[in-house]
């Protein structure tokens, strides 16, 4: 079992604590509003009404005990700052961070914040990716210039196996899965000698702009 705390507990926050203590973790919860804590407190290991921009506040609570806390500080950037400032001077191991914009996360990772999340931006490119190409089921970023994406094979892919297609060279990207039909089944890391099913979903990582390519072998 892990320690977390989440600061803010907005939509974001809420189910990030609740899902780690759904999870079997210890869930500490830090709002300023008494109403949300009020709405959380069952489902977490401690709520705490507390101001996240103390840094007195959050030594009480012991925050460099956690093995990870994540701030998700709603519209008021300063108050997201401090925290992860208060945050890092106290040596927490890992910080997490919901941002709101492009500039808001560069801050964030100069003053020591481990992760950036924007998943505003995130959801709204995945949607935008799944658009522009139909045969993609979804779309994770993974690091800059690169995605995990689900892919429904082209019919030009189906009876051949990956050998065959020689995926690595041909579009540059890596098959890690193969999800089957049925109940969710995968079949990870699939070797060479996999033949793909009409009915098989491709779990890939590549560039992005293999996507297009990928794309256009699908029309």
């Amino acid at each position: 079992m892990k320690q977390f705390a989440g600061i803010g507990m907005g939509n974001f926050g809420f189910y990030a604590a609740t899902r780690l203590y759904d999870r079997g973790h210890d869930v500490l919860a830090v709002e300023r509003s008494e109403s949300r804590i009020e709405e959380i407190k069952d489902g977490v290991s401690q709520a705490v009404v507390a101001d996240a921009t103390e840094i007195k506040a959050l030594e009480a609570l012991e925050m460099d005990r956690m093995d990870a806390v994540i701030i998700s500080i709603g519209s008021v950037l300063a108050n997201s700052i401090l925290a992860a400032l208060n945050l890092n001077d106290l040596g927490v191991k890992h910080i997490h961070a919901k941002v709101l914009s492009e500039a808001h996360g560069r801050i964030l990772r100069k003053i020591g914040v481990h992760e950036i999340l924007f998943p505003e931006k995130d959801i709204a490119v995945s949607l935008a990716e799944r658009l522009h190409n139909p045969n993609m089921i979804d779309y994770l970023p993974f690091i800059e210039g690169y995605t995990i994406f689900q892919f429904t094979p082209p019919t030009a892919f189906i009876g051949k196996t990956l050998r065959e297609l020689n995926m690595i060279n041909r579009f540059g990207v890596q098959v890690l899965a193969i999800q089957k039909a049925g109940p969710v089944r995968y079949e990870m890391i699939p070797t060479g000698e996999y033949p793909l099913a009409p009915s098989d979903t491709m779990v890939i990582l590549g560039p992005e702009g293999a996507l297009d390519d990928l794309g256009d072998e699908a029309d």
